[in-house]
């Protein structure tokens, strides 16, 4: 897998069935890197912004 993807390759690496949720977490502080209006991000952004959303518990767990 390459190292800087386009929204479409970054939402089939989270298994996402849409861009409107890859664009929740860029909201919620996935790093975008844009360079003249061409729009990437990177693995291991993606990766390590997973990483620190993580929950230790499943909601109803106990």
């Amino acid at each position: 897998m390459i190292e800087y993807m386009s929204y479409k390759a970054a939402t089939q690496y989270l298994g996402l069935k849409t861009q409107n949720t890859l664009r929740k977490y860029i909201a919620a502080g996935l790093p975008v890197i844009d360079v003249n209006g061409s729009k990437r991000i990177s693995k291991t952004a993606i990766d390590k912004f997973m990483a620190e959303h993580q929950s230790s518990t499943i909601k109803g767990d106990k």
